[in-house]
């Protein structure tokens, strides 16, 4: 029976993927341990260090059905570790004894890190498409918003305006600084380890590093330039990364559940009848995906610390702290996976109340274009003084519930310097949002470049 949410039948597509969870199945990861397997052999044949025939012999017997997965359950829990059974099944297969040329050299540790790496290498493959599904989404957003006025936040209080492009426009352009990282981290995760007992391939003599050359190139994989036994700062920067990018996910969903309350309305996850209901609360539509990516996000951060704790490792053959990566790293990709296909969905189908963001802009009376208004009369008042005489109009504003505008133009020394003419410019949004507009065209060009 299914005890975790990551297995429930009734959660695991909503924490999860089955994509990512098939990455991770016990199936893929004993054909990884199989195709390092038919590799080494195709290595070693060529090199003259193992007979052609029984290379033949074991790379025909290198598929993960072949491999009796209740055996290799017993005996996992006997022996400690899946390597050693599935080499054993893997040589009784083979005829006239041509199986005892299998695992020439190796350790269990080889097999098990780059079967781990060649596991990473897909799953980062999935991780790279829906990143690019999430920047496409944002993009679109980007664009179409470009110039819609809304109210940008400073300690959960009106700001000044911003525009909504704006906004999806800051979160795209660190989603493409994830896609950088992803592509920089590649070369030094995606390394093969082979280098035996201790980490010097003894048992292979001369011939040690030409065949882990040639192994490498079997599984187009990098070459290492030393063994990486206890050395886990590559596997460890995988978790970070992921930290980093369901980082930027948590931030999306954070807005978004703030964006959704009633008092604010502006954006609205995807609609389908009866999501977010509540089973006593008719007129409810709660954020649902964004609760996920939360809960999501916070777990795989903590699981990465976890990765961290793992590179503490003793000597060149650790004990203990290798198998925390064995727990941890299928979890922290399962539920990035999971947070990532969440946060897709919400940014590809967003409701975007423009009237609202509008409305939201004149609940103050004016009050979020008092930056604008001391800017606009410091050129003729002074910086200093023009704060303080716009403080004290909006502290009246606070007071009598009157549009600022009118205060302003009441006010006898205000008046002096601007006209209502002027001062009403001066308290439109939409002569206030700076740059906004250009920064969006900036991480658009930016991401069409490269």
């Amino acid at each position: 029976m299914p005890s975790t949410l990551l297995d429930s039948a009734v959660f695991r597509d909503i924490f999860t993927t089955p994509a990512m969870r098939n990455v991770f199945s016990d199936e893929n990861r004993v054909q990884k341990y199989l195709d390092f397997e038919a590799a080494l052999a195709r290595a070693q044949a060529k090199l003259g260090i193992i007979p052609k025939e029984a290379c033949d012999e074991i790379v025909k017997h290198c598929t993960a059905d072949k491999i009796d997965m209740v055996k290799l359950k017993e005996a996992t829990e006997r022996i400690g570790y899946p390597v050693l059974p599935v080499v054993q099944q893997l040589v009784k297969l083979c005829k006239d004894g041509l199986g005892e040329w299998s695992h020439w050299g190796a350790t269990t540790q080889d097999i098990t890190d780059t079967a781990t790496v060649m596991v990473l290498r897909e799953a980062l493959e999935i991780v790279g498409q829906e990143i690019d599904g999430i920047c496409d989404a944002l993009a679109e957003l980007a664009k179409k918003y470009r110039d819609t006025p809304m109210a940008g936040r400073s300690n959960l209080q009106q700001a000044v305006p911003i525009t909504f492009g704006y906004k999806m426009a800051t979160m795209l352009a660190g989603f493409e600084r994830h896609k950088q990282r992803l592509k920089e981290l590649k070369p030094r995760l995606l390394v093969a380890e082979f280098g035996g007992a201790a980490g010097t391939l003894s048992s292979l003599g001369k011939d040690g590093l030409k065949c882990q050359e040639e192994l490498c190139k079997e599984l187009k994989l990098g070459q290492p330039v030393a063994t990486w036994h206890t050395i886990r700062d590559c596997i460890a920067e995988v978790g970070c990364f992921l930290g980093l990018v369901t980082g930027s996910c948590g931030k999306i969903a954070f807005d978004v559940k703030l964006l959704m309350q009633t008092e604010v309305e502006e954006v609205y996850e995807p609609f389908h009848e009866g999501r977010g209901s509540s089973s006593t609360m008719p007129q409810k539509r709660n954020p649902i995906s964004s609760v996920y990516i939360t809960a999501q996000t916070g777990m795989v951060r903590q699981l990465v610390a976890a990765l961290l704790e793992a590179m503490i490792e003793d000597h060149e053959r650790a004990t203990g702290p290798w198998e925390i990566e064995w727990i941890a790293l299928p979890e922290i990709f399962m539920l990035s996976a999971g947070a990532l296909a969440q946060t897709k969905f919400v940014v590809s189908g967003l409701q975007v109340n423009e009237k609202k963001m509008s409305e939201n802009l004149g609940i103050t009376k004016g009050l979020i274009m008092s930056e604008a208004v001391m800017m606009g009369l410091g050129p003729t008042l002074g910086r200093n003084i023009a704060h303080d005489m716009v403080y004290d109009v909006c502290r009246l504003v606070v007071k009598t519930g009157r549009p600022l505008i009118d205060l302003l133009v009441e006010d006898k020394e205000i008046s002096k310097h601007a006209t209502r003419a002027q001062l009403e410019k001066m308290v439109d949004p939409a002569n206030y949002l700076g740059v906004a507009g250009e920064m969006v065209d900036r991480v658009l060009a930016a991401r069409k470049k490269g």
